[in-house]
């Protein structure tokens, strides 16, 4: 069997010589004339620095495969080891996999290496995600000649290092499209990088529809009819915010009225909020669920999904929360706002007031007709504007332009 370039000295997804580009047999529809059935045919790496469950990896898992049921060949280079999520999310997609280790922040090895690959499998356009393959991915474009287009997709922890921000702004010199995946963090990157606004090109994320035709969960959890149940979706880290609704959820309770939070997600949190709970006396209301493949079941079981974040592109969670139909209360962060229609489809809080989260929360308990209209906005609204074939489109028509400008410059 052949092997393609090692990446920096480690495991590389074994594989046969690249194939050519598979014949479209399903998925999205294209005709001659539109930008995605012009792609057919193009060869495209995506590389990304992570391989868990987080909005980015999400996000190019529903990018790849669409793009490979429209006739791409698709080529996913991923970091080794981990969880192994991403190869488990594209088997059977037919996008190939190719993985890597990388031992230190700054190998110009990686680098090389990770144009061999680019070669190896015949690739005329990258799409680089998140800061690590920014960097390197604009380094093996340049190099292998070709266009590369990159996409951050919410976290500035490159904003309070200098090196990391030079780092980036000499990457996006030679990146031949930027996109950010909402406005508030293109503002960031335009002013954290010192580069145009007119630069970055913003596309927000888009999703699969999730349906569920009932739900489980509150079997799972042992919960009445009488209960009332707040879901939230995220991983357990600080800056999701889970213990704004830990704090949300000891305000929720009544006499009459027993309210329970369900959190699906893993992270390094978990220990913590659970002490958070039982200090508050909580410990009994609070599930956190771990890792679940079953989003649709659990968001169907839900009275009210929560958001408490206190920072965020435009997250994968909330989205899928609209297509379910779910009554919405979230933190007005990032591109929340608009997504949610300036809150005429979900209530928007202020982010870390708990106070102000419980009180909406409780007013869409309180009012289950309310509760009903937002829900339907919201789902309308990801219909229109959320769904996955859609953000596809737009970044078909980036791709386009990108191999024109190519091809002009070229002539």
């Amino acid at each position: 069997m052949a092997r393609g370039p090692a990446i920096s000295g480690a495991a590389v997804g074994d594989h046969v010589n690249p194939p050519a580009a598979p014949v479209r047999s399903g998925g999205l529809r294209i005709g001659s004339g539109d930008d995605l059935g012009r792609l057919c045919g193009l060869r495209i790496a995506h590389l990304i620095e992570t391989n868990g469950p987080g909005g980015a990896e999400r996000m190019l898992v529903h990018l790849a495969s669409e793009l490979q049921a429209a006739g791409c060949y698709n080529l996913a280079i991923i970091p080794a080891g981990g969880e192994g999520w991403l190869p488990q999310q594209l088997a059977g997609t037919g996008v190939t996999v190719e993985t890597f280790q990388l031992d230190r922040p700054l190998s110009p090895a990686f680098a090389r290496r990770l144009t061999s690959l680019l070669r190896y499998h015949r690739i005329t356009l990258a799409h680089s995600h998140e800061f690590t393959m920014a960097v390197y991915g604009a380094w093996a474009a340049w190099r292998a000649g070709i266009p590369l287009v990159t996409t951050m997709h919410g976290g500035r922890y490159y904003a309070h290092h200098l090196r990391r921000r030079l780092a980036l702004r000499a990457a996006f010199t030679v990146t031949g499209r930027v996109v950010a995946v909402s406005r508030d963090l293109a503002g960031h990157l335009s002013r954290d990088l010192w580069i145009p606004a007119g630069r970055i090109t913003t596309v927000g994320n888009g999703v699969r529809p999730l349906r569920a035709e009932g739900s489980l969960v509150r079997e799972e959890l042992g919960l009445g009819p009488e209960d009332r149940l707040m879901v939230a979706v995220g991983n357990l880290y600080p800056v999701k915010g889970h213990r704004h609704a830990v704090d949300g959820l000891a305000l929720l309770q009544r006499p009459e009225r027993s309210v329970h939070l369900a959190i699906a997600g893993r992270g390094d949190q978990d220990e913590a909020l659970r002490a958070q709970a039982a200090a508050l006396g909580v410990a009994d209301r609070l599930h956190l669920l771990g890792l679940r493949a079953d989003v649709a079941n659990i968001l169907a079981g839900a009275d009210v999904f929560v958001l408490p974040s206190l920072s965020e592109g435009l997250p994968i969670a909330l989205l899928e929360a609209m297509f379910t139909g779910c009554p919405i209360v979230a933190s007005d962060v990032g591109d929340v706002r608009a997504a949610l229609d300036e809150g005429r489809a979900g209530i928007l809080v202020p982010a870390g007031d708990a106070a102000a989260l419980a009180r909406a929360v409780s007013a869409l308990l309180d009012a289950p007709a309310r509760a009903r209209a937002f829900s339907a906005r919201a789902q309308r609204r990801a219909m229109q504007e959320y769904d996955v074939t859609r953000m596809t489109a737009r970044y078909a028509a980036i791709y386009n332009d990108l191999l024109s400008e190519g091809q002009s410059g070229a002539s």
